[in-house]
Order: C-alpha cells, then structure tokens, then sequence
C-alpha cells in the first residue's frame, strides 16, 4: 500500500504504520533513520511524504484532561479535531474558533498554522499551551512557556520537524451556539463595506467565482441554545461537480459557467451547537493555494487577482475564499506581523493549477504576503529568510532537537535544514 494526502497530488510508497501505545511509537521513531507523522492528509505541500516511515497517531490511547480552572484540557495530538469538539462538547467546552473542515488532526493543524476567520480570533496554533512530544532519541519530553521555552515557541507551527506530539494542552472556552446565515451579494458592495460587516459578525468569509459579479457571504454570531442542525454543505456538490466536470471538458466555458450558476439564491440560515457549524462537507478534490496579507491589502489584491483572470479569461473553477485572522506572535506564523486577510485559490483536482498559482502568487507576494505552510508555494529558503525574521533562531532549536535530520525530508531540508 501506498500513502496519498487528500487531493492526490502527493503520494509515498509506503503504508501508514500506526502505533498502539506511545511506548511503540517510541521505538518505531528510535530506530527510524527518517519519520514523518501525518493526520487526514490535508496538507497539499509534501509536508508529510516520506519514503520511509509515516505515522499515523490516531490509534495511540488517550482521554481529555479538563484542568480545574477549565480553561485548559490536555488532548491526544492525533484526534481529529471533528472527535475532539464532540469530546469537548460533552463536557460542556469548546475550542473558540475552527477552520471550516475538521478532519484534520489537532497536531497537524496546529502544526501548519491551519485557522478559521474572526477579526478577533487566531489560528489554532495560539491555543497551544504545552505539548509532549517523542524526539528522534525516543524520549518524551514536555514543552511549554516554562519548561524548554524555545522548543515550545519553535514546536507551535512546528511543520513537525521537533518531534512526535503525542499530547497537547489547548485553551477551551464554554460551549456556544452558532447562528450560519449564507446570502448572496454583490462583489462591489462587499468589496466597499467589508471592514463594517467584520465588525458586526463573530465570523465572517465569503466565497468569490472570479468570473461573477457576486459573492457568496457567509456570517457566524452567537445564538441562544437550540438543537443540533442536519449535516449539510455550503453549495449543492452534485450541481457544482456537474459544473467543474464541463468546465474541465471545455475549459473556454468557465466564464459562462459560473455566471449560469450564481443567478441560483445561495441563501440558508442554520442554528446550532458551534462544533457543528464550523465545518462543511468537503467531497470535491481540489488543489488549493492560501496566502495571508496585511489585511488593509487584502481586498485590493484580491481585486488584482480576479481582474487579471478575467482579462486572460482563464478557467479558473472554484470560487476564492476571503478570511481575516487576528495576529499573534509565533515565530513561523503568517499572522506575527499583524492581522491578515487569508485569500484562497483553489483550482479543480482535475484541471491544470501549477502555472495558474504561480502567476497568482506574484501578485500575493507583491502586496507583502505570506502563504499558508500546507497550502502550494514555492518558497525558497532565502524567502523564508526574508519573511521570517526569526527563521534561524527557529533553524537552531531544530538542530538542537533533531541533529541528525530524522523528522526533514527533502522539502523541509530545502528550507530548514
């Protein structure tokens, strides 16, 4: 068997080996010349390809740990962040904000920087408050604000290059209700009111089709409790599909395609416990590139990107997808020089993207952005350099971590080695 991250444009030939207790992930990583630790395969960068031994966590044992004050709960690193909300549910908590999928596991997205939207709300990686982690010696060690510092801070967007985390403490907060509301609306009107609109709304992101006038806007604010909703998606797929499938057949028609589709309403309001809001069903593969800008450029650049796809009249499928995320002060983040504007570009698994990305991302680079660690870039190590003031510090805890290399591969080797 072979490994494959979820879109398919990265593969290994190996199986995932999943160890049974910790003890066993311990020797498995001792006697590894090289490791890599993957959760759902969410990743389209090669962050978890190996060609010798990739590890799946969600196997290991484990419970929630809730501390007294319940502000804290220690959490198995390889739950899905889909079990852990309903885990954390049941027990009256929740995380504060998500992404909008929840496959993943909690190592894995806190690891890559993986966020939701809200002006006031980072990614998962800020609600890290300590993490055990299995080094390339094999001995587990725990790590936080107090004890081994660096390797904490380095460890909170760690692309998994400083061990296995087996365990990590996250700040909860009560248990929410959320209250989906999904309109369409023109382009121009929220491209001139954005910044009002994210200041009344908990949540907020909207979903552009390059060739259309309009946007689909989605908001998230607290609700009082009501019961759970039925599961559900954003867009009715086996429309959408039909219309990626022609637009991938006869790639001149894009443009038409997607004006035919947003004159359908795109409005829905739905009510229920926040765990199962956030997230929608995600069952069309695609290739996707993320970058995050200061926010005050985000709508600009944005606007750059889609007029240049008009002009060219280029067939590119899927809608864009506009988030903001709060700052904060992790060395590898994209959001530590300030807030952000998180813009999406995703293309249909089966139709060409390589070149489209690359095109697209002079553009975000020229308006001062930074990608997505797990979304498609072509970083090299001296933008890394430029970009992350902090990148050798960062190199120099993962040299004192893993000396030899045994969590790099070749793509990691390129940036941090």
């Amino acid at each position: 068997m072979s490994w494959s991250n979820w879109s398919g444009s990265v593969a290994a030939p190996v199986a995932v080996t999943r160890p049974q207790s910790e003890d066993e992930l311990a020797s498995l990583v001792r006697k590894a010349r090289k490791v890599r630790a993957t959760g759902a395969g969410h990743s389209f960068m090669p962050l978890c390809e190996s060609h010798e031994l990739i590890l799946g966590l969600e196997d290991l044992p484990g419970q929630i740990a809730i501390a007294p004050d319940r502000a804290t709960a220690r959490i198995p690193a390889g739950w899905s962040i889909k079990r852990l909300t309903a885990a954390l549910w049941d027990e009256g908590l929740a995380l504060a904000n998500q992404g909008d999928v929840n496959p993943q596991s909690l190592a894995g997205a806190m690891a890559t920087g993986t966020h939701g939207t809200g002006v006031d709300l980072g990614s998962l990686a800020t609600m890290a408050r300590g993490f055990r982690l299995v080094g390339a010696d094999g001995e587990a060690r725990w790590c936080d604000a107090d004890a081994h510092p660096d390797l904490y801070q380095a460890q909170r967007v760690s692309l998994g290059m400083f061990g296995i985390a087996t365990e990590i403490e996250a700040a909860v907060v009560p248990a929410f209700h959320l209250s989906e509301r999904i309109e369409k609306r023109r382009w121009d009107e929220v491209r001139e009111s954005y910044d009002d609109l994210a200041a009344q709304h908990r949540h907020i992101e909207y979903w552009f089709f390059p060739h259309a006038d309009h946007v689909i806007l989605k908001t998230l604010d607290l609700c009082d409790p009501c019961d759970p909703p039925p599961t559900t998606t954003d867009m009715e797929e086996t429309a959408f599909r039909r219309v990626l499938d022609s637009a991938a057949r006869l790639p001149f028609l894009t443009p038409w395609l997607q004006r035919g589709m947003m004159k359908t309403g795109f409005n829905g309001h739905r009510r229920g416990p926040a765990h199962t809001i956030f997230p929608s069903d995600r069952t069309i593969r695609f290739e996707e590139m993320e970058y995050e800008l200061p926010r005050a450029a985000g709508i600009d650049a944005l606007a750059e990107v889609v007029g240049w796809i008009r002009k060219k009249r280029l067939p590119v499928t899927f809608p864009f997808e506009y988030r903001t995320v709060a700052a904060d002060d992790i060395w590898m983040s994209p959001m530590n020089a300030g807030p952000v504007a998180a813009i999406s570009m995703h293309q249909y698994a089966k139709m060409p993207w390589v070149g489209l990305f690359a095109d697209a991302e002079a553009i975000f680079r020229s308006a001062g952005g930074r990608p997505h660690w797990a979304k498609r870039h072509t970083l090299t190590r001296a933008d890394v350099d430029s970009l992350y003031p902090m990148a050798e510090r960062y190199r120099a805890v993962r040299r004192a971590a893993d000396p030899g290399g045994k969590f790099l591969n070749p793509h990691l080797e390129d940036l941090f080695a």
